[in-house]
C-alpha cells in the first residue's frame, strides 16, 4: 500500500510510514549538532555507552538504553536545548582477533561488516544520532589521540614497565585473556592454564586512588555503583609494621604488612607470605625447599581470581623458618599460602587467627596457636569454633590491654613509630592497571625500544603510529604479541639518537579507545587536536551517561583517571566527565527446554492447558526467565520485531516492560498490546482528518493532567508510567472523543517515544516540519488538580477523620464539614472551639479545650 494512499484510510503500516521519514530526517540531517551552536540556548550531552559491534548484532537489550537517551534527546529538543547524541564504535577487540586466526580474514574486514549491520539496525529502529559525529576505536585518526594520550601520562610518569604474570596455555603457545582461561582451562584447547612472567605496560592509577574516592561525591551516579567504585579502590586505614626474619641466611630482613588493625598484633601467631614473594627461596630451609618449590609452581596454575576465592579450602606450606613479632619479641612460623597475592598491598600478611575468619581456618587445618588478644565490651562469650572479628577491648595486649579498639589501634600505630618498627598507614586495594596485552588487533604502543637510550617514547609528529598490514595473525609462540614476529615492523630507528632501534609489540587493551571517546565526539574532524577547547568547554562534562551495569567498575574507574590526567594537564575544564549516569536493567527471556535438556526457540512453542509444549510433538517444555544468550536460544534481535510490528512498537515496548534500572522480561506475546495502543491511536487521528478536523473538547483536565504527568515521568525516566499514562488518555479520547488541541499536545507527547508515527499525524493534523523542532506541550497547574480533594480532620494536632469536598471549597465551607465528621464529632462535642487552621484542600486542625 502506498503512503498517499495510507492517509486516506485507518490502517497502521509501519512498512510505509518508517521507512519514509527515515529517508526525510536523513536528508534534512535532522539531528546534526552544529560545531557554533546558538550560545544562548543550554546545553545537553547524552551519550550512551558505545557497544562493541559484534558479528551477532544488535539485541533488544542494547535497544532499552539506546532508546532511552533518544526518548531524552527529543525531549531536550522541544524544550529549546542545543543536544549533542552521538554514537561510535568500541571496535578493537579479541574475538575480531580469534576469527581472524582461524579463518586469515582481517579484523578489520570482519569490524567493518559488524558496523555496518549495526548501523542498519541503529537506523531502522529512527535513533536521532549525530553521525557526522561517528568515531571508531580503530581508526586510525581515533587511535592516533589515543596514543598521544598514553605519551601524556608517559610524560607525566603515569606509565611504566614492570614484569607481570598472564594467563598462559603452554600447549597453544599463547597468553589468554581471563575470559579465555576461565576454571584454569584453555577455552581454545582444554589444557591447564599456566602464569607467564612477562615485560608489561602499568599505568599508575594508585596515584591517584584519594581522588577517584572523593569526587564521588560529585556525581549523580547509582549507589550501588559508587560503592561498587568505592569497594574496588578499597581504602583501608590502619598501620604498616615491620617483623624481622629470625635466625638462618636472611636473618634481619625486613617482611613488611599492613593490618587494619594493629591492636591485635599482640595476637599474631604466624605470618603468610604469598609464594612469589622474593623472600621465599631465601628462606626456606633446606628440609621444607621441596615442599616450598611444588606449592610456588601449583600456585602458578592459579588465577588470582581462584587464589582470591574466600570460600575454597585453604592450602599452604612452612617455609621452616620464623619471623619476630616485633611488639611481643616471640619467634612466629612463615608460611606460604596462595591467598595472598603478591600484587595486593606488601605481599605478606600477619595472621592472627582469633580474630581473623580466614586466619581461623588456616590455623585449625594446620594446628597453629591461636591466641585471643580481644574481648567483647560486654563481657559476653566468644562462640566455640569462630573468630571474633569485632571491635572490643584488648586483652593479654601488654601496653594496650584494657583500651577500646579505637584506641588501641592508635596507641599501638604510635608505638610501632616511636619504636621504629612501623607507621599509621593507609592501603588501598586498587592495583596499578595492567595496561598491555599481547595481541594484535589493539593500539601499538607509542615508544620503542633504543639499546642506547632505553625507552623513548615517539614523538607527536610521527603519530599514529599504525598496525602493520599481515595475512597471519598466530601468536608469536613465545606469549608476545604477533607483532613481535613481524620484523620489518619492529626494527625502526631511535627517535633521540638514530641507532636501530625496536618498536613496542605490545598493544593497548579494549579500554583504551573507551576511556576518552567521549570527548573525541566533540571535534571528531578536528586533525591538530584531539578536540579543541572550545568544544571542550561547550559541551563537557556528560549530562546523561546510559549503559549496562557490568561496566560499573573498570570501564568507569579508567575512564574517570584518564580525565583527572587531563584535567592535571589543562586539557579539561572539570573533574568528572560523567555527571548523571543511570544503567538500564537486564532484559530477560524465557527458555524453553525439553525433557532431555534441549533449548528450543519461541517460535517452536505453543501455550495450551496453561503450559508450553512443543509445537512438532506436544511435549511439555520448561519455562524458565534467564539473561539473553545465544546458546539458549532466547536471544531478541530487534529485526524481528520491527519486520513483524515496526519501530515504533518496539521502541514503545521498551520502555513499557518495566522500571527502566531494574531487571524485567521479554514477553513476546506482550508486544501485541504496544501494537494495538499505536493502532488505535492512527484511527483516532484519521477519523478526525476523515471528519474535517472537527471534534469535542474532551476535559482540558485530563489533557493538562496527561501532559504535566508524561512531562514529569519523562525527566525521572519513569518511562513505563509516561507510556501507561498516554495510553490511558488515548482509551480517553477514543471513548469521548478529541479536540484539535488535544490530539496535537499527544502527538507532540509521544514523538519521543515513537518518532515515526508522531511526525505521520503531525502531518495528517497539518503541522509543518518536524516534531522534534516543535515546541513541547505546556500544562495549566489550576487545570491538573482534581475537582475534588480528600482534605484531613485533625483535632489538637491529632488525626480523627477525612471528608471530600470541593478543591475551590472556602474556609467558612472546610470549616463546618470538618465539624460534620462522624468520627470527629465526639472529640468537640461539649468543648469550646478555640481555634481553627484551614489548609485548603489539604487540611483542617480544630484546637478545642
Amino acid at each position: 500500500m502506498s503512503t498517499d494512499n495510507n492517509k486516506n484510510n485507518n490502517n497502521y503500516i509501519p512498512s510505509d510510514i518508517e521507512p519514509k521519514w527515515q529517508s526525510r530526517w536523513h536528508s534534512a540531517d535532522l539531528y546534526k549538532t552544529e560545531y557554533d551552536p546558538d550560545p544562548s540556548k543550554p546545553k545537553f550531552y547524552a551519550l550512551d555507552m558505545f557497544p562493541y559491534p559484534s558479528g551477532s548484532g544488535l539485541h533488544v537489550g542494547h535497544c532499552e538504553g539506546y532508546t532511552a537517551t533518544d526518548i531524552i534527546s527529543r525531549y531536550k529538543r522541544m524544550n529549546g536545548y542545543n543536544v549533542l547524541h552521538p554514537m561510535g564504535w568500541d571496535a578493537f577487540g579479541l574475538p575480531a582477533e580469534n576469527f581472524a586466526i582461524k579463518t586469515g580474514i582481517h579484523p578489520r574486514v570482519t569490524t567493518e561488516k559488524a558496523v555496518s549491520n549495526f548501523t542498519r539496525q541503529i537506523n531502522s529502529i529512527g535513533f536521532g544520532y549525530d553521525w557526522n559525529r561517528e568515531v571508531n576505536t580503530t581508526d586510525p585518526e581515533y587511535y592516533k589521540w589515543t596514543q598521544w594520550i598514553f605519551l601524556k601520562l608517559y610524560e607525566k610518569g603515569l606509565a611504566y614497565e614492570g614484569v607481570m604474570p598472564i594467563n598462559w596455555c603452554p600447549s597453544c603457545k599463547v597468553g589468554l585473556a581471563n575470559e579465555e582461561a576461565a576454571g584454569g582451562k584453555c577455552e581454545r584447547c582444554g589444557a591447564s592454564v599456566e602464569r607467564k612472567d612477562l615485560r608489561q605496560w602499568i599505568l599508575k592509577i594508585t596515584a591517584y586512588a584519594d581522588r577517584l574516592l572523593e569526587d564521588l561525591s560529585e556525581v549523580d551516579w547509582p549507589e550501588s555503583t559508587l560503592m561498587m567504585q568505592r569497594n574496588w579502590i578499597g581504602r583501608s586505614e590502619g598501620a604498616e609494621a615491620v617483623f624481622r626474619v629470625a635466625g638462618g641466611k636472611a636473618e634481619g630482613k625486613e617482611i613488611k604488612v599492613f593490618t587494619t588493625r594493629p591492636d591485635t598484633l599482640f595476637g599474631a601467631t604466624y605470618m603468610v607470605l604469598a609464594p612469589e614473594h622474593p623472600l621465599v627461596a631465601e628462606i626456606a630451609t633446606d628440609g621444607q625447599a621441596e615442599a616450598v618449590k611444588r606449592y610456588q609452581e601449583a600456585a602458578r596454575m592459579k588465577s588470582d581470581l581462584e587464589r582470591a576465592e574466600l570460600s575454597k579450602e585453604k592450602s599452604g606450606v612452612f617455609t621452616g623458618a620464623s619471623a619476630k613479632n616485633p611488639v611481643s619479641g616471640e619467634p612466629i612460623p612463615i608460611w606460604i599460602a596462595d591467598y595472598v597475592l603478591a600484587g595486593y598491598g606488601t605481599g605478606a600478611i600477619m595472621s592472627v587467627p582469633a580474630h581473623d575468619d580466614r586466619d581461623y581456618e588456616f590455623a585449625v587445618k594446620f594446628g597453629l596457636p591461636i591466641r585471643q588478644v580481644v574481648a567483647p565490651t560486654d563481657k559476653s562469650e566468644i562462640p566455640e569454633g569462630a573468630a571474633f572479628t569485632a571491635k572490643g577491648v584488648s586483652v593479654n595486649s601488654g601496653f594496650i590491654t584494657g583500651l577500646s579498639t579505637d584506641d588501641a589501634k592508635r596507641k599501638m600505630s604510635a608505638w610501632l613509630e616511636e619504636n621504629s618498627c612501623g607507621k599509621a598507614a593507609v592501603s588501598y586495594k586498587l592495583r596499578d592497571w595492567i595496561f598491555s596485552r599481547q595481541r594484535y588487533w589493539g593500539e601499538p604502543i607509542p615508544v620503542v625500544h633504543c639499546p642506547s637510550c632505553g625507552v623513548v617514547p615517539v614523538s607527536e609528529e610521527m603519530l599514529p603510529v599504525m598496525l602493520p598490514e599481515v595475512d597471519k595473525y598466530e601468536p608469536s609462540g613465545t606469549g608476545e604479541s604477533p607483532l613481535a614476529t613481524i620484523e620489518e615492523w619492529i626494527n625502526t630507528v631511535c627517535p633521540k639518537c638514530g641507532a636501530p632501534a625496536k618498536r613496542e609489540t605490545n598493544t593497548m587493551p579494549q579500554w583504551a579507545g573507551s576511556c576518552w571517546y567521549y570527548l573525541r565526539y566533540l571535534d571528531p574532524k578536528n586533525k591538530e587536536a584531539a578536540w579543541s577547547k572550545e568544544s571542550e568547554k561547550q559541551w563537557m562534562n556528560v549530562d546523561l551517561y546510559v549503559g549496562g551495569a557490568e561496566h560499573a567498575v573498570l570501564h568507569l574507574l579508567y575512564a574517570r583517571f584518564w580525565h583527572k590526567v587531563l584535567y592535571d594537564l589543562g586539557y579539561v575544564s572539570t573533574k568528572e566527565p560523567f555527571k548523571k549516569l543511570r544503567h538500564q536493567g537486564i532484559v530477560l527471556a524465557s527458555t524453553y527446554t525439553d525433557g532431555a535438556g534441549k533449548y528450543h526457540e519461541f517460535s517452536e512453542v505453543e501455550f495450551a492447558n496453561g503450559g508450553a509444549r512443543l509445537k512438532s510433538t506436544g511435549e511439555k517444555l520448561t519455562v524458565e526467565v534467564e539473561k539473553m544468550a545465544k546458546s539458549k536460544l532466547n536471544g531478541v534481535s530487534p529485526d524481528e520485531v520491527v519486520a513483524k510490528y515496526g519501530a515504533d512498537v518496539l521502541r514503545i515496548y521498551e520502555m513499557f516492560m518495566g522500571e527502566f534500572e531494574l531487571p524485567k522480561p521479554w514477553d513476546p506475546r506482550a508486544i501485541e498490546g504496544c501494537s494495538r495502543f499505536l493502532r488505535r491511536l492512527y484511527r483516532l487521528v484519521a477519523e478526525f482528518v476523515e471528519n474535517g478536523g472537527i471534534g469535542d473538547e474532551v476535559n482540558a483536565r485530563i489533557r493538562h493532567k496527561t501532559i504535566k504527568k508524561v512531562t514529569s515521568d519523562l525527566e525521572a525516566m519513569k518511562f513505563n508510567t509516561a507510556v501507561a499514562a498516554m495510553m490511558e488518555f488515548v482509551n480517553e479520547l477514543g471513548a469521548k472523543g478529541a479536540s484539535r488541541e488535544d490530539l496535537l499536545a499527544f502527538v507532540k507527547l509521544i514523538s519521543p517515544y515513537a518518532p515515526h508515527i508522531g511526525d505521520e499525524l503531525w502531518e495528517m493534523l497539518g503541522g509543518e516540519g518536524f516534531l522534534v523542532n516543535a515546541t513541547w506541550p505546556s500544562w495549566d497547574e489550576a487545570l491538573t488538580q482534581d475537582a475534588v480533594a480528600t482534605v484531613v480532620v485533625q483535632v489538637n494536632g491529632k488525626l480523627r477523620g477525612e471528608f471530600e469536598a470541593a478543591r475551590d471549597a472556602n474556609q467558612e465551607e472546610l470549616q463546618a464539614a470538618a465539624l460534620m465528621v462522624d468520627k470527629v464529632k465526639p472529640f468537640v462535642e461539649g468543648k469550646t472551639v478555640r481555634k481553627v487552621i484551614v489548609v485548603p484542600g489539604k487540611l483542617v486542625n480544630i484546637v478545642v479545650g
